[in-house]
């Protein structure tokens, strides 16, 4: 039997964690992040005893097609708003290594200017395979990092697609990074989450492709204006470059507004409240499935289910009907 690793269910100090202790808050977000079932419980203490000390951050997800270049723009966003004053978490969901399950892409190495500074933190944690290219206890992590006393949250997803709109439902603003002159491929995959995004920034608007920039930003304000609601906040587009640092104001200032016209609407907390129970709903799926994979005693019918189902000889609503009876039959 496997020695297990020593200290990973026990939970660094409180005292450290709320005083913005990186080595605390990184392995406390370890013990959030344990699939282990006896990391559970004292990782929903930790939780418990972090959650008064949380929700004070301005949190932002930001997603976008590979090589739209998130990381270098929350690299360059970020070292701005750290310069101004914020403490910085950057919580980057990774593809995970389909052999270690681990996350693969090292982002303290791809953002090695912010990642030096007292004033930020970096975390990369693998997708493992979950929908929406967010992390299982991304949530929970954003929490941790809220009660070190970091003021602003980005949460990079790994790419985007329809499931990416999942990372809308735990930020306050959802921010979607396209790029000028991108194919029509790459701009059809942008549809299904364009309605979700609060401001769009059109990326690399520099050098030669400034004008064609120019030109996408106009055709992203279009494509909004058929998206517009009836809520606080118009979405908006920004160019930006990086690399030469211009557009980063502009972008900042729209945070600041929307945050602004969120909060006067009292429509920041509604978005939370509605996100908390959300999420509520999402973990009880996840135990329900975990129990449920756990169950040794129901193996032997869950395999003769899918037996039938995969045979065409039993619906999958049937049988996924019949495994969740079985699941809680009385005396189970």
């Amino acid at each position: 039997m496997t020695a297990r690793p020593q200290g990973l269910s026990r939970a660094p100090p409180l005292a450290d964690i709320l005083a913005g202790d990186r080595r605390a808050l990184a392995a406390a977000i370890t013990l959030i992040e344990s699939t282990r079932e006896d990391d559970r419980e004292p990782a929903e203490d930790l939780l418990q005893a972090l959650l008064p000390h949380a929700g004070k951050a301005v949190r932002i997800g930001i997603s976008g097609a590979p090589g739209v270049g998130k990381s270098t723009f929350i690299e360059a966003f970020g070292t701005r708003a750290i310069a101004a004053g914020r403490r910085l978490a950057v919580l980057a969901i990774d593809p995970s290594s389909e052999r270690s399950g681990g996350s693969i892409l090292g982002d303290k190495t791809r953002m090695a200017e912010l990642a030096r500074s007292e004033r930020s933190f970096i975390r990369a944690s693998p997708a493992r395979g979950t929908l929406g290219g967010v992390a299982r206890r991304t949530r929970d992590a954003m929490i941790a990092c809220e009660a070190a006393g970091f003021d602003l949250v980005m949460i990079e997803t790994v790419g985007v697609g329809q499931s990416e709109a999942a990372v809308a439902d735990m930020v306050d603003l959802f921010m979607l990074l396209v790029q000028p002159g991108a194919g029509d491929e790459l701009q059809g995959i942008k549809r299904g989450v364009m309605e979700r995004a609060d401001i769009v920034v059109v990326t690399k608007a520099d050098g030669q492709l400034a004008a064609p920039a120019a030109h996408a930003k106009a055709d992203f304000e279009a494509a909004l204006s058929l998206h517009a609601g009836e809520g606080p906040w118009t979405p908006c587009v920004v160019a930006c470059s990086s690399v030469e640092g211009t557009g980063l104001d502009e972008v900042a200032d729209a945070v600041e507004r929307h945050r602004a016209a969120m909060a006067e609407a009292g429509a920041l907390e509604a978005r939370r409240a509605a996100q908390a129970r959300a999420w509520l709903w999402r973990e009880v799926e996840d135990s329900l499935m975990a129990r449920l994979r756990a169950d040794g005693r129901l193996a032997p019918a869950v395999e003769a289910l899918e037996a039938e189902v995969t045979a065409q000889t039993l619906a999958p609503s049937a049988a996924a009907r019949r495994i969740v009876q079985r699941l809680f039959a009385p005396g189970d």
